[in-house]
C-alpha cells in the first residue's frame, strides 16, 4: 500500500514538471509572437458610436494581425486629453470634435500635420478648410491640417414633410430666404400648427439658430477681427440674435422643454419644424421610425445666393505628431477613411462624408447636397468662442426676454476677461 502511495507521488510529479515546462514553452512562445504585435492606443470621444468604432478596430486586426488597435473611448474627451498631454501620454490615433479645443491642441503642435499628405487629395475642399480654420492662430500661414475630417453634421432646421403638404408648402423646395421662412412659419401658425418646436430647457440647443444664422450672416473671418480687437460682438451678433429671438416668437407650444421631450414632440409631429442640426436626426427617428423627414439650410437674408450651409467637421480624425508607430497609425486611419467605413459611419449616423464625393447618410440630408457641392460651407461660429463662455445660458436669457443687449454685453465682458488671461 506503502509503494503504491509512492508511485503514485512520483506520477503526480513527473506529470506536474512535464505541465510546468509545457507551460513555460508556451508562453515563451506567446511572448516571442507577441513582441512583433504593434499596440495602437486609439482615443475615441464619440459616446454614441462606440460600438461602431470597436467593430471598425476588430475589423481592422482582422486584415492586419500584427496590429492591435487599444479602444479607449472617452466621457469627458477634453479634459483627459489634455490630461494625457501634460503626462506625455499623447494617444497614437484620436477622434475628437473639431471645435476650439482642439485647434488649440493643434496650434500647441500635438497632433500630425497632414497638409501635404496624399489622403487629402480625396477630400471635400469646403470640410479641409473648415478644419484648417479650427487652428488658433491669427496667422494665417499656421493655419494647417492637423486631423482630417472624418464625418461632417450641418445646421438649420429639421421638418416634417407631412406637415408641409398639409399646408401647401413643397417638402422638396424649402424657404430659400428670410421672408420666405418667416411667411412659410405664419402659415402653419395659422393652420393651428406649432411652427417651432423649441427646446428651451436645455440652453445649448438656442447654439444651434444661431450658429445657423451666423453661418450667413457673419463671415469667418469677423471672429479672426474679434481676437485682434477689430470688431466687437455688438457688430457681428447683435442681427444675428434678433432673428433668432423672432424665429422663436413663432413657437406656440411649451418652449421650456428639455431637448428629449421636445425632439419627442417632433417625432409625434406636434410640430412644423424644430431648429437643431442634423445630429438630432437619430434621436426623432429612434422615437418615430416611420416620420417623413427633411433637413434645410435656415436662410438668414433676403438673397438667395449669399445663403451659406454651416456645417461642422463633428469628427476629427488625427495621430499623435510623435507617435511611435506612425505607420502603423496611417495605416489604420487610412482604414477608416476607406469609402465603406466612412459611409457605413453616415448610415448609422445621419452623417457626411467628407469625400470630394460627398455622401450624406439619410434621405433627409439631400436637400442640402448642393451647398456641398459648390463648397458654399462655413463652420460653427461657436467653435471658435472658448468652452468657458456660456454662450448657451446667455442666450436662453435672450430668447426668453427678448433682450439682445444684455446678450451683447456678457459676451463681451467674458470674452475681454478671456482674452486678457491668454494674452
Amino acid at each position: 500500500m506503502k509503494s503504491m502511495r509512492k508511485q503514485a507521488f512520483r506520477l503526480i510529479k513527473q506529470t506536474a514538471t512535464v505541465l510546468c515546462a509545457i507551460a513555460m514553452a508556451v508562453g515563451a512562445a506567446g511572448c516571442s509572437a507577441n513582441s512583433s504585435v504593434v499596440v495602437l492606443d486609439f482615443f475615441q470621444f464619440k459616446s454614441e458610436a462606440a460600438d461602431q468604432f470597436k467593430q471598425m478596430a476588430q475589423e481592422f486586426e482582422q486584415q492586419n494581425p500584427g496590429i492591435k488597435i487599444n479602444v479607449n473611448n472617452s466621457a469627458n474627451a477634453q479634459t483627459d486629453l489634455r490630461t494625457r498631454f501634460v503626462k506625455n501620454r499623447v494617444p497614437d490615433v484620436i477622434t475628437f470634435n473639431g471645435d476650439i479645443s482642439f485647434g488649440m491642441f493643434a496650434a500647441a503642435g500635438m497632433f500630425h500635420d497632414f497638409t501635404n499628405d496624399p489622403i487629402v487629395n480625396k477630400l471635400n475642399k469646403g470640410m479641409v478648410n473648415t478644419a484648417r480654420n479650427l487652428v488658433q492662430t491669427t496667422d494665417v500661414s499656421k493655419k494647417r491640417l492637423y486631423g482630417l475630417p472624418f464625418a461632417g453634421n450641418a445646421s438649420g432646421y429639421i421638418y416634417n414633410k407631412d406637415l408641409f403638404k398639409q399646408v401647401g408648402a413643397d417638402p422638396e423646395n424649402p424657404p430659400q430666404t428670410w421672408d420666405e421662412f418667416i411667411a412659410l412659419l405664419q402659415k402653419f401658425k395659422d393652420a393651428g400648427i406649432n411652427p417651432v418646436q423649441a427646446t428651451l430647457a436645455d440652453a445649448w440647443t438656442t447654439q444651434a439658430p444661431l450658429a445657423s444664422l451666423a453661418g450667413t450672416l457673419v463671415p469667418e473671418s469677423e471672429y479672426t477681427k474679434l481676437k485682434t480687437g477689430e470688431t466687437k460682438f455688438k457688430d457681428i451678433w447683435s442681427d444675428v440674435v434678433k432673428k433668432e429671438i423672432e424665429l422663436y416668437s413663432y413657437s406656440t407650444g411649451d418652449k421650456g422643454v428639455t431637448y428629449q421631450r421636445g425632439t419627442q414632440n417632433f417625432a409625434m409631429g406636434k410640430a412644423a419644424i424644430i431648429p437643431l442640426g442634423t445630429y438630432a436626426i437619430p434621436q426623432i427617428t429612434m422615437v418615430n421610425k416611420k416620420i417623413n423627414l427633411g433637413f434645410a439650410q435656415m436662410p438668414a437674408t433676403n438673397n438667395k445666393s449669399e445663403q451659406m450651409l454651416t456645417s461642422g467637421d463633428d469628427v476629427m480624425l488625427t495621430m499623435g505628431a510623435n507617435t511611435k508607430h506612425p505607420k502603423e497609425a496611417m495605416k489604420f486611419i487610412e482604414f477608416l477613411m476607406s469609402e465603406k467605413q466612412l459611409n457605413a459611419y453616415a448610415d448609422a449616423q445621419y452623417a457626411i462624408t467628407p469625400l470630394k464625393d460627398t455622401y450624406f447618410g439619410g434621405e433627409a440630408l439631400t436637400i442640402v447636397k448642393p451647398f456641398f457641392e459648390k463648397n458654399r460651407l462655413v463652420d460653427f461660429c461657436d467653435h471658435y468662442i472658448p468652452s468657458s463662455i456660456n454662450i448657451g445660458g446667455y442666450l436662453q436669457t435672450a430668447v426668453n426676454t427678448g433682450n439682445v443687449q444684455q446678450f451683447i454685453d456678457s459676451m463681451q465682458t467674458e470674452w475681454d476677461k478671456v482674452q486678457a488671461r491668454t494674452f
